[in-house]
């Protein structure tokens, strides 16, 4: 059975190691740290879930990409989860306001996110 295709749109470096070495033994990874590239990523692969940062590289923040994926038949079905060191109630608040599915705060356990995560891909 194929694992999961997970997008980490992720500026920090250190937080893409992070984010890869947290679920890379149970999901395939795509990174990038740029709304942009994301974009092309995402029509080039299919990809299962997204996980987003706020602040990235590109012409769009998290929250905007997010509000444009949402947006779009072909991507609006994709689950898509912040990952954030926003981490002040007004900042969840925004996010779902956003489009995105779920919300974590940095730093955060790695049966936490693997928990919301898989809440999210039911299907496999």
């Amino acid at each position: 059975m194929n694992k999961p295709l997970i997008l980490i749109v992720e500026d920090d470096e250190i937080s893409q190691v992070v984010l890869v070495r947290t679920i890379g033994s149970n999901y395939n990874t795509l990174v990038t740290d740029s709304s942009d590239e994301a974009k092309i990523l995402l029509q080039k692969n299919k990809v299962d879930l997204v996980l987003m940062d706020i602040s990235i590289k590109g012409s769009k923040n998290g929250l905007e990409f997010t509000e444009e994926l949402k947006s779009l038949d072909e991507y609006k079905h994709i689950p898509i989860i912040v990952v954030t060191a926003h981490a002040f109630e007004k900042d969840r608040l925004a996010a779902f306001e956003h489009g995105c599915n779920d919300y974590i705060s940095k730093p955060f356990t790695k049966d936490s996110l693997l928990s919301i995560i898989a809440k999210h891909l039911l299907d496999f």
